[in-house]
């Protein structure tokens, strides 16, 4: 049994639950199990902006999706944060490009009115 603790964000996507304890042998069986899964993947692989940690150490540097989980604890998912504007300085509209670009850019916005 693996625990697989998600940032908030998506935990607010996951109905809530940051912390789910999954029965799975690599790390992409237990990404896929999650019910963010589908905000995790694009084309078959991880998004871009999607890290993965198990105990700590970066997935790309174990094998990525086909990493064992044998002996692992804890998968934690970070979604990373990427921003500034395009070369030229122009701002785009990238609002429903990717879900999870979005979210963080509802994040963004939020955290300006605090």
């Amino acid at each position: 049994m693996v625990v697989v603790l998600l940032p908030s964000l998506l935990a607010t996507q996951a109905g809530g639950q940051a912390r789910f304890e999954l029965e799975a042998a690599t790390v992409g069986e237990a990404l896929r199990e999650l019910p963010v899964a589908d905000l995790l993947f694009e084309g078959g692989e991880l998004r871009r902006l999607v890290n993965v940690y198990l105990d700590g150490d970066d997935v790309r540097s174990l094998g990525g999706l086909d990493a064992p989980l044998a002996g692992v604890e804890e998968v934690r998912v970070i979604a990373a944060v990427a921003g500034g504007l395009p070369q030229g300085g122009r701002n785009l509209d990238l609002a429903g490009a990717d879900p999870v670009f979005d979210g963080l850019q509802r994040v963004d916005v939020l955290l300006r009115h605090l």
